[in-house]
């Protein structure tokens, strides 16, 4: 055993080499084409298949990093809430659910708020982090909303806020559920504003979400293939006992049947997403200039038809003077005219 654990054993390794351990995550697998993807390339292509084109969960700093001009933005912490407020617990504790979920994310809650450019115009945006929790709506979640929306009005900013969310936080009760209309009202101050408040829809959005302020953007614009609604598809089949579509509550579906404004792949968003708002913010540097033009033109168009309205003022006025003067000679010219005419009469009569 000596000789060939000695001798043999040394020689197989030098011919063949020392085989070095490698890692497991060099390699994932697309869940639509089942294509194996490298690592690097599949970050490279922004999480998306290049096999298949299947847009794949994309780590929220990195989103922010895709979307936001130069990927350069400053965060904004979430406002502090009271944890674990109804002492939850089910197969463990909330506060334990809490802490791993922090530990893993390295996050405070299921919300990142950030503010920068896009396209050259101020945006706060507010993304959802879906491995907090499935990226679920609480207290936290709310407040971070409310934060992100007065942020975009103190600093005259467009509001983009990218659901990525299984609904409210059961963990949390009514607690969860009193986030849908303070999240609408928060959206409402924004547009109250003349501010463009735009919904990216990213897989999934659902539930409680997708019923209070992900549906009321001035803008939807979605990733392809994106799983949107409000219930299961399985709980609304045995409910109208009816075969939905296959392509039922996905992005293509909803902008099909108009409750998705387009559907744009991943690396095209940013461009996309910046042309929009210098359309609806109109500060683009083309559209300052064609608007001083026209002002400049309409107060040329002002001038000329306040000349031509008092010329027609100071002519009314000279015209009624002179039919008064009309008026006047006239009233002579009746009582001469009969006398003429009386001795011209007498005279051809005596002739």
């Amino acid at each position: 055993m000596n000789w060939l654990s000695n001798v043999i054993r040394p020689r197989i390794r030098s011919l063949t080499g020392e085989q070095k351990d490698v890692p497991d995550n060099l390699w994932s697998k697309c869940p639509k084409c089942d294509g194996m993807l490298f690592h690097k390339e599949l970050k490279a292509s922004t999480n998306v298949c290049y096999h298949c084109h299947h847009h794949m969960a994309l780590p929220v700093h990195d989103r922010l990093e895709l979307l936001f001009d130069g990927g350069k933005f400053d965060k904004i912490d979430l406002p502090k809430v009271p944890h674990d407020p109804l002492k939850f617990k089910d197969q463990k504790k909330y506060v334990e659910r809490l802490k791993a979920s922090q530990t893993k994310t390295k996050e405070q809650d299921a919300l990142m708020i950030a503010k920068g450019t896009i396209g050259g115009q101020n945006t706060v945006i507010a993304a959802f982090n879906f491995a907090f929790m499935g990226g679920s709506m609480g207290t936290a979640v709310g407040e971070g909303i409310v934060r992100a929306a007065k942020e975009a009005i103190d600093t005259k900013s467009a509001l983009i806020i990218i659901p990525s969310s299984g609904g409210a936080r059961m963990q949390e009760g009514m607690l969860s559920l009193m986030q849908m209309p303070r999240t609408i009202i928060a959206v409402d101050m924004v547009k109250e504003q003349s501010l463009p408040y735009i919904v990216l829809l990213t897989n999934p959005t659902t539930g409680g979400v997708s019923a209070s302020f992900a549906m009321v953007g001035d803008i939807h614009i979605a990733e392809p293939g994106a799983t949107i609604g409000f219930a299961g598809r399985r709980v609304i089949e045995e409910t109208v006992r009816e075969t939905l579509p296959d392509d039922f509550q996905t992005a293509e579906y909803l902008l099909d049947h108009g409750m998705v404004d387009m559907v744009v792949a991943r690396d095209e968003l940013s461009s996309k997403i910046g042309t929009v708002l210098n359309l609806l913010m109109n500060t683009s540097t083309n559209g300052g200039s064609s608007k001083g033009k026209k002002t400049n033109g309409s107060s040329s168009d002002t001038k000329r038809k306040k000349g031509k309205t008092k010329s027609k003022t100071s002519g009314t006025k000279a015209s009624v003077k002179k039919a008064s003067d009309v008026k006047k000679a006239p009233a002579n010219a009746t009582k001469t005219e009969p006398t003429k005419i009386a001795k011209t009469k007498s005279a051809k009569a005596a002739q």
